[in-house]
């Protein structure tokens, strides 16, 4: 099966991307695709074995999930190797570059939703991301 990549390029040091991509208090503050989405909960054991749980919620309440993995392998600012609840497998990876941070990250797609629109809700977190990681108040 082959992976879905998305990734950007944020204008801040690695130290900081890493900071703002692990924990759960930084988590919630970009982690939906939208406007009409947030998280309203997200914990963090950042250890090889540990569980992250990051709730996922529609604002108007209709719907929320529970989006959690297990990390098989950590690299300190490197990379994290990620066993996805449901099975899947996923990797996100952390390289200084002199544009700034580039963060990739490549997921088995699921089976329920077209992969271009998998690609897509996970591109539109990573911008979402981006942004909050290059705002310095944040």
């Amino acid at each position: 099966m082959a992976f879905i990549t998305v990734q950007t390029t944020i204008n801040a040091p690695l130290a900081t991307v890493w900071e703002k991509w692990t924990s759960p208090e930084h988590v919630q503050n970009w982690n939906f695709a939208s406007p009409d989405w947030h998280c309203p909960s997200a914990k963090t054991n950042l250890q090889v074995g540990g569980e992250f749980h990051y709730e996922m919620a529609a604002r108007d309440g209709s719907m929320s999930f529970d989006f959690w993995g297990t990390f098989q392998k950590i690299e300190e600012q490197k990379s994290l190797d990620i066993l996805i609840g449901d099975g899947r497998k996923m990797k996100v990876t952390f390289a200084s570059t002199e544009m700034g941070t580039k963060v990739t990250e490549e997921f088995e797609p699921e089976n329920q939703n077209p992969e271009a629109l998998q690609q897509a809700g996970w591109q539109m977190i990573l911008d979402n991301f981006k942004s909050y990681a290059e705002n310095p108040t944040s």
